[in-house]
């Protein structure tokens, strides 16, 4: 069956010779991964985690936050973290809503780094696959990290004060500390890696929420004495959506659908069951039952831990195997 010429054209540079299928899939399947982490997974964390009488507004603020991410994210928070320079509409990055950046294949800042003796090391990271991927990418990590600051202002803060701050907290926190790691910023050039989230949502959002928590106020004492959940199965789901979609979270760190990214998802579901069952008997233990509200905390926990070193852990561990492992069994003479 012959094709018409129209559609050849079109077939031509939609499929560009540098285009990887398999590793552009695994890029948008982690990338909606971490998407499902978010909506549903924290709406439906927090909207059960909570009184009943916040469990609405908690859940909109996840929903709220993910959907103002995206905007504000392809307008101007992009070309900030990605950019040559910190300054919006400035940059290397390229506007996230032009066509032709983003049909080109992706290339990252921060992909190569300094030795102490100031050569430069081989680059890390060569994608295969479009910026749009890449955009995709970023934005829902830059997302669940609003959601994240969220947690700590549950009850506490009014639904049209948290319009404001998503835009604002965004630009001037998460740009910085995001272009000063994957950007290619001074933390790159000092020589810190990250590769999945570290540095740049888990300390700042920790950070962000202890800070904004403060300085919006404790809850009234009668909340603060009793603060049940209001829905157990809904706080289950939640953190089961944020395990499983995790994989794409660790998983997507090293750019490629590779050995690394099979390792890092094996340890992050490897760590987050070993604290569930510690948790958990610690509770038997110490408490006399074991706790739902501990369980979910635990998951939470172990997956916050193992992030930094998902991918750190399997990289050392491949290159102390090969330099230890016989020169005959590696098939060298």
């Amino acid at each position: 069956m012959s094709v018409p010429v129209a559609y050849q054209g079109n077939t031509s540079a939609a499929v560009a010779d540098w285009l990887n299928k398999g590793d552009n899939a695994w890029q948008l399947t982690a990338s909606t991964l971490v998407g499902l982490m978010s909506v549903p997974g924290m709406v439906v964390l927090y909207g059960g985690v909570v009184k009943k009488k916040w469990a609405v507004n908690s859940a909109f603020m996840a929903l709220y936050a993910f959907a103002a991410v995206w905007i504000c994210w392809v307008v101007w928070a992009y070309n900030m973290s990605f950019g040559e320079e910190l300054l919006p509409f400035w940059g290397k990055a390229g506007p996230a809503l032009d066509q032709a950046f983003l049909v080109g294949r992706a290339s990252l800042p921060a992909t190569a780094h300094y030795r102490a003796d100031g050569t430069l090391e081989t680059a890390m990271v060569e994608p295969y696959f479009p910026m749009a991927t890449v955009v995709y990418f970023q934005c829902v990590f830059a997302a669940i990290t609003l959601i994240l600051v969220a947690g700590s202002l549950l009850g506490r803060m009014s639904f049209l004060a948290w319009m404001l701050f998503v835009p604002l907290w965004l630009t001037f926190s998460y740009t910085v500390g995001a272009f000063s790691v994957w950007g290619g910023g001074f933390l790159f050039h000092w020589g810190v890696i990250d590769y999945c989230g570290g540095y740049v949502i888990h300390i700042p959002a920790g950070v962000a929420g202890f800070t904004a928590a403060y300085w919006v106020g404790p809850r009234t004492k009668k909340d603060r004495e009793s603060f049940p959940p209001n829905n157990i199965l809904f706080a289950l789901t939640g953190a089961g959506l944020l395990w499983m979609g995790w994989a794409g979270f660790n998983g997507g760190g090293p750019y490629a659908a590779n050995v690394d990214s099979s390792m890092a998802i094996l340890n992050t579901n490897i760590c987050t069951a070993a604290s569930l069952i510690v948790w958990t008997c610690l509770d038997a233990v110490f408490f006399k039952k074991p706790s739902v509200v501990g369980a979910v905390q635990a998951v939470i926990t172990g997956l916050v831990c193992i992030t930094p070193g998902a991918e750190v852990s399997c990289r050392v561990g491949r290159r102390w195997l090969w330099a230890c492992w016989p020169a005959v069994c590696r098939g060298t003479p």
